[in-house]
């Protein structure tokens, strides 16, 4: 199965090699990489271009996440794009294959995977993709929620609707609210895993929260999301992190970052939605709500993993 992936990046040269070489190890051997570029001032670009990676330049000034997946995916050559973050990078060699089978069903418009933080990650950042991420596949999932970072779209439905350059983040959701109100399918691939690496400052929290927030507030503008919400979710979230890292045991180097994570994650909402809600519980749920019930041990998978150069 063919497809044109697409890679947002500025200045990516510590990740974006291992994304690579995952992408060369994939059982889907016909893939067009197309690197998005910002404005890199490091090596991303000459890297991207050692495998074979066509090259696509937006201005800075001019950046959007929107506007760069629309500056990709057209010049994409192929009906099924896939799409990945410069600091993601695959675990298995079938992600792509698992990502895009579903796509043999003509109303699927759009798949995302599992997404899975490295161990250095926040112990917070970890418990976030255990709740949006889960261990069991869903064909066609109620809720608009997808990601980006990991996910495949049909070119053919992106020229109907192309991304949202207005919004400040959240323009995978519009994208896949506008395919849902068409009567398409969203698809969760757990199989399609991959590790996403962040490793923010508190202000990186906080103004990732803050756009997405704002984005939020823009697809729904009828919700809001107010003072009572910020401190009962902060509050809940943090009770949780801190019985999830005693029953881990690693509560003690965990123990301070959980507090500042969780207070920018909903300091940024809050600041982001200026006193107004989310739309549906279900989404709510989905972007804010602590874990109500303890997690299972992940589902090991009888493909083996990519074993990556420790170096790259």
């Amino acid at each position: 199965m063919d497809c044109s992936l697409i890679i947002r990046a500025y200045n990516e040269e510590k990740h974006i090699r291992r994304l690579l070489e995952g992408i060369k190890q994939q059982a889907v051997k016909d893939v067009e990489i197309i690197l998005v570029d910002s404005g890199s001032t490091d090596s991303t670009i000459s890297i991207a271009e050692s495998f074979g990676a066509k090259i696509v330049k937006i201005p800075a000034d001019e950046f959007t996440f929107g506007r760069s997946l629309n500056y990709g995916i057209k010049e994409a050559k192929h009906e099924l794009i896939v799409i990945a973050s410069a600091h993601v990078y695959p675990v298995y060699p079938d992600w792509l294959e698992t990502l895009l089978n579903p796509f043999k069903d003509e109303k699927v418009a759009l798949t995302y995977g599992k997404q899975r933080a490295p161990d250095f990650a926040k112990f917070s950042e970890k418990q976030i993709f255990y709740q949006w991420y889960p261990d069991l596949t869903n064909l066609n999932q109620v809720t608009v929620f997808c990601n980006n970072a990991n996910a495949s779209i049909r070119k053919s439905l992106w020229e109907e609707h192309n991304y949202d350059e207005t919004l400040t983040g959240l323009e995978d959701l519009e994208w896949s609210k506008w395919a849902k109100d068409q009567g398409y399918k969203i698809a969760y691939i757990a199989e399609a895993e991959i590790i996403h690496i962040h490793n923010e400052t508190p202000s990186g929290v906080y103004n990732r929260y803050r756009r997405e927030a704002m984005a939020l507030r823009k697809i729904y503008p009828e919700a809001h999301f107010n003072f009572y919400d910020f401190l009962r979710l902060t509050i809940s979230n943090i009770l949780s992190d801190l019985w999830h890292a005693m029953r881990e045991k690693v509560l003690l180097k965990n123990f301070f970052s959980i507090f500042w994570f969780r207070f920018m994650q909903f300091h940024g909402t809050r600041m982001g939605h200026r006193e107004t809600s989310l739309v549906t519980p279900q989404l709510r749920e989905t972007f804010y709500y602590a874990r109500g019930r303890e997690r299972k041990e992940e589902r090991e998978r009888d493909v083996e993993p990519i074993r990556y150069n420790q170096e790259k």
